[in-house]
Formats: structure tokens, C-alpha cells, sequence
């Protein structure tokens, strides 16, 4: 199978620190701030995966679990655990609530920011980010610091690195990386060269098996309910088109080694790390998403991607050290969310039983009722998780469309799978200290949004749409991985409970800048030499 070469105790609770600033006590910086800071996001790298497969893995994961700080009980402390905001808090230290990015919904589309080469494209940027990131600690003190960011998904891409006009790229289903004119009005040339060589294209016909034998993996390979009943058997084989090709491989683990292999490339074209500046590389890998997304977090499927997974980061950081002084190198590996079991299997063992929850019909009653009182239906929006409501549209009918919001929070209340219904302002003033849902949700929006209801399903309940999915405030979809690997830190397991907010003031700490504003986040002593 063709194989792309790589060129080259006590937990920290938020009511105890929720406003505290990065400290400045407690452990020495090293000698001199790293000239390369490398972030490895991997999109849905479940919390429990690297306990899980550890006894398989021997690459990338591996070097880092044995030699890094491994934080070993880390969590995304908001409530929509999706990939937008988990990206957005990463390199920014705030929660989503101060970062303008909540959900999905809210990332990246921008009509005003076209694609480069891709008109029927939307357009992206961070037009809605708000405040800065470790990028633009970094730029203040030294204004020739460079960054690099790169993923399959735009948002992977676009939302670590905040508002900064960066190297910033990400992937079109025709096999090639592009960026937006909110960055730049041409590719440069080495993007070219690289979307030249047809790397996707390449596997046309390619078949994905399992890289050990069928001994090694405990999972069943025919579960139909993986994949919605579609080729959810290995091997999977991609599209003899090397067109069709170009968009399939996005499911398979061969796209996270393109990007890899795209980010070596850019480390190289763009000197990165090789000064005594502080530059940054971001690499968002989307492959166990999209995988875990199609097949489940108990699949076959997923059990080989994190094998081969670690295979790449393996090759990668080989790569990356003959490139670059490895002592002057900090290297983060997390997540932007976790992942729950599909709900038709973990209803056999989980009660209430998870269901697929369609609010089809409170939603329908709700548009009915402002019909009736004469209001817009746009002015009350049920989407998923939240019910927001338009005031300056509704403000003459106020006691009207409480009462509407009263009887829309019963009548979903009703339906299975639904946990419960709240008004959000009650958890801005709930015990966030006991209570993980009422803190998480609050993480989630300003005080000033117009969120009235948030909804809260059973565990494991998710929405139609996907195989399996995340974006609850319960841990499995909060907890990830986080590591710290590089002279800065003290190798070993740390089990209390941290957050991924702590990240940022952890790498100010080490590079020796100062956040522009205040964090969430604090940082990490306890790991720091």
C-alpha cells in the first residue's frame, strides 16, 4: 500500500481560578523561549484512546506519552464540545463565552473572504473571533515571528491562530489545499508545487486494510449500524476516479498524513524555527473525526486510524527533528472534543437508553405559536442545543414569548431522550463549583447573548444526522489529551483534573511573552522544569 514520505489529587476547579492570570511564580523558564512551538490538534482523539491502544502503539503517540507531560485528565470546559470553539480556546486561553466562536454555526463562513481558486467555494475566515492568541502574544514582542496553520477541515485551520493574517491552509475536495483572501490574493508558490504533485489523486484505487493482523484488533468488523450500513466492512476502497478519489480519501487515515507531509513542507519553505524569534506550527488532523463520525468511537475502523495515526506522528517528528534543534522545539498534542458510542450500542448497556432526538414537532408547535401572536418566526430560533430568542424583534409581546418559551421548554422536555431544559441566565448564578453542566454551559455564552433555553440530553442521546457524534457537556466528549513535550517540561502523568484553556498561558510561560488580555486558562507549574 502506497505510503506518502514525510521529505525530511485535587482538580483545578473553575470557581477557584476561573479570572486568574497566568502566574508568575512556582517554576523557572527555560534558558531560552523555544524557536518553534508545533500544536498537534487531533480532531475527536477521545480522552481514553491513548490508555486504550497504548500496548499498540509505537510511533508518535508513543515518543510523546513516555517523554512528555501527560495530562492525563484534561477537559474542553465548555458545553458544545464541537470543533469550532474546541479550536478557538486552544492557543487563546478563554473559554468560548469571550471568543465569539460558540459553535460550529458560529466559525468560520464568511462571504466577504472568498476562496482562492475555488469561486462556488464559501468563503472563510475569523471575522468572528474575538480577542487574540499565543500568535499574537508572540508578534508583539517580536514582530518577524512567524506562523503556519494547516488542516484538512478551514476551521481546523483558521481558528487556533485567532485574527492573525498567517500562513494559513486547508483542503477542497478536489485534492487540493487552498486559503481565503482574508490572508492573501494568490497561493504561493510552494502551495502550488505541492497541490502540483497530486498526492491525493495518488490513491486512486487504493484500498484501506487494517495495518496488523485481524488477531490484533478486539473490535467486531460487522456492526451495520457503523457507517449508516454502507460499506462498513474492511477493506474500504477508494473511487478509481482520481477525482472521486480526492474527496473520499477525507475518510480514510491517508488524509492525515497528506497534511502532515503539507506541514513538513511549509516548515521548510518558510524557515520556521530556525531563528531566535518564536515561530508556530499548527497542525489540526481531521482523519479521526471524520472516521469516528462514520464508523463510532468502538469501531474496528477507529482503532486502526489511532494506530496509524501514530505511525505518522511518528515519521513526522523524525522529520521534524532533522529539521530543527529538537531542544529548541515545544511540542502540544490535544484535542478539540471527544466522542460518544453510538446509540444503538450503548443502549444495550446504558439506562435511560440513548435515543436519536428529533424536536421536529416542539419545534413546529413553537412556530405555530408566534404565528398566532403575530410574530416573525424568525425572531425564536430552535437550533440543536439552543433556543435564542431576537428581543429588539419580540420586545412589545415580552410576557407572550416567555410563555411561548415556558411551554417549548415543557414540550421538549417530553421528548426521550432529552435530560432537561433550562433558562440559561439560571446557570450564570447556579453552583458551578458542584454542578459540571450548569459551569459548562455557562463557559458557553456571554452574559448578553439572546441564548434563552439550553437543552441537555441523556447520555450517549445525540441528534440525527451523524453515526456517531459529540458535542454534549458530559466527559466523554470533554475529555482529551494533553501533552507537553519538549526541555520545558517535566516528563511524567499528572492525573488532576486541568483544562484545555490552560494550555496558552502554559506556552506563554515557556516562549516568555505576556497574554494581551486576561485568560481562563492558568499555567500548568506543576510540569514545568
Amino acid at each position: 500500500m502506497a505510503r506518502i514520505a514525510l521529505t525530511l489529587a485535587l482538580a483545578f476547579w473553575p470557581g477557584l481560578y476561573a479570572s486568574a492570570q497566568p502566574r508568575t511564580t512556582g517554576a523557572n523558564p527555560p534558558a531560552a523561549p523555544p524557536s518553534l512551538v508545533v500544536l498537534i490538534t487531533v480532531d475527536q482523539l477521545r480522552g481514553d484512546y491513548l490508555n486504550r491502544f497504548a500496548s499498540q502503539l509505537s510511533g508518535g503517540l508513543a515518543r510523546l506519552m513516555r517523554g512528555g507531560a501527560w495530562f492525563t485528565n484534561a477537559h474542553h470546559d465548555h458545553a458544545i464540545t464541537e470543533t469550532a470553539p474546541g479550536h478557538a480556546t486552544l492557543l487563546a486561553g478563554r473559554f468560548p463565552r469571550s471568543l465569539g466562536i460558540a459553535d460550529n454555526l458560529a466559525g468560520v463562513q464568511d462571504e466577504t473572504a472568498p476562496i482562492l481558486e475555488a469561486p462556488a467555494v464559501p468563503g472563510a475566515s475569523p471575522v468572528r473571533f474575538q480577542g487574540t492568541t499565543l500568535v499574537d502574544w508572540l508578534r508583539a514582542r517580536d514582530s518577524s515571528s512567524r506562523t503556519l496553520s494547516v488542516s484538512m477541515k478551514d476551521r481546523g485551520a483558521i481558528l487556533p491562530v485567532g485574527r492573525s493574517r498567517a500562513d494559513v491552509y486547508w483542503y477542497l475536495t478536489d485534492g487540493r489545499f487552498t486559503t481565503s483572501r482574508y490572508y492573501r490574493d494568490s497561493l504561493p508558490s510552494w502551495v502550488k508545487r505541492f497541490n502540483a504533485r497530486r498526492l491525493p489523486q495518488g490513491y486512486a484505487g487504493k484500498s484501506w486494510v487494517p495495518l496488523l493482523p485481524d488477531s490484533a484488533y478486539p473490535e467486531a468488523d460487522s456492526v451495520s449500524v457503523e457507517s449508516a450500513g454502507i460499506e462498513y466492512t474492511f477493506p474500504h476502497r477508494l473511487p478509481s476516479d482520481s477525482l472521486a478519489a480526492a474527496d473520499r480519501i477525507r475518510l480514510t487515515p491517508w488524509m492525515d498524513e497528506i497534511t502532515l507531509a503539507l506541514a513538513i513542507e511549509g516548515l521548510c519553505e518558510l524557515g520556521l524555527g530556525e531563528g531566535k524569534r518564536t515561530d508556530v506550527l499548527a497542525v489540526s488532523l481531521s482523519a479521526t473525526d471524520i472516521i469516528g463520525h462514520a464508523y463510532g468511537p468502538d469501531s474496528k475502523e477507529i482503532h486502526d486510524q489511532v494506530l496509524r495515526l501514530d505511525r505518522m506522528l511518528g515519521t513526522f517528528l523524525d522529520s521534524l527533528f532533522r529539521l530543527r534543534d529538537s531542544a529548541r522545539v515545544a511540542i502540544v498534542l490535544t484535542a478539540d472534543h471527544g466522542v460518544g458510542t453510538i446509540p444503538e450500542i450503548a443502549a444495550r448497556t446504558i439506562r435511560p437508553p440513548p435515543q436519536r432526538v428529533s424536536l421536529s414537532q416542539p419545534v413546529a408547535n413553537l412556530r405555530a405559536r408566534l404565528r398566532a401572536l403575530g410574530v416573525d418566526t424568525g425572531a425564536v430560533t430552535a437550533i440543536y442545543r439552543t433556543v435564542k430568542v431576537d428581543r429588539a424583534a419580540v420586545s412589545t409581546k415580552k410576557a407572550s414569548i416567555d410563555a411561548v418559551l415556558d411551554t417549548l421548554a415543557r414540550e421538549i422536555s417530553q421528548v426521550p431522550g432529552v435530560a432537561r431544559v433550562d433558562r440559561f441566565r439560571d446557570f450564570l448564578d447556579a453552583d458551578t463549583l458542584t454542578q459540571a453542566n450548569a459551569r459548562r454551559w455557562s463557559h458557553q455564552f456571554p452574559k448578553a447573548d439572546d441564548v434563552e433555553l439550553v437543552i441537555t440530553l441523556t447520555p450517549f442521546s445525540i441528534f440525527p444526522g451523524l453515526t456517531a457524534t459529540h458535542g454534549s457537556a458530559y466527559d466523554y466528549d470533554t475529555h482529551v489529551p494533553l501533552i507537553f513535550f519538549g526541555p520545558a517540561f517535566r516528563a511524567g502523568r499528572y492525573p488532576g483534573v486541568v483544562r484545555t484553556v490552560d494550555l496558552a498561558p502554559t506556552l506563554a510561560r515557556i516562549t516568555g511573552v505576556t497574554p494581551s488580555e486576561k485568560l481562563d486558562g492558568i499555567i500548568l507549574v506543576q510540569a514545568l522544569r
